[in-house]
């Protein structure tokens, strides 16, 4: 289960003011947490799981919307 506590860690962590090189680390972070839950979700088809990879999902999004704007 620390793959559950980092991710939700990282979805409460702070996303204001962050250079691009941070972005471009949460961007991977997140897609690396997501992927991981995925595996999980496979084995134990909790429906916890889900929301959690989808809420993390949303903040990914978010974040490359932002990384794409700038470049």
């Amino acid at each position: 289960m620390d793959l559950i506590d980092r991710a939700l860690e990282f979805e409460q962590r702070k996303m204001k003011s962050l250079s691009t090189s941070d972005r471009v680390a949460l961007s991977r972070e997140a897609k690396e947490l997501i992927l991981g839950l995925n595996e999980i979700y496979k084995q134990k088809k909790d429906a916890k799981i889900m929301d959690l990879m989808k809420r993390l999902t949303v903040i990914k999004q978010r974040v490359e919307k932002r990384l794409k704007s700038r470049m």
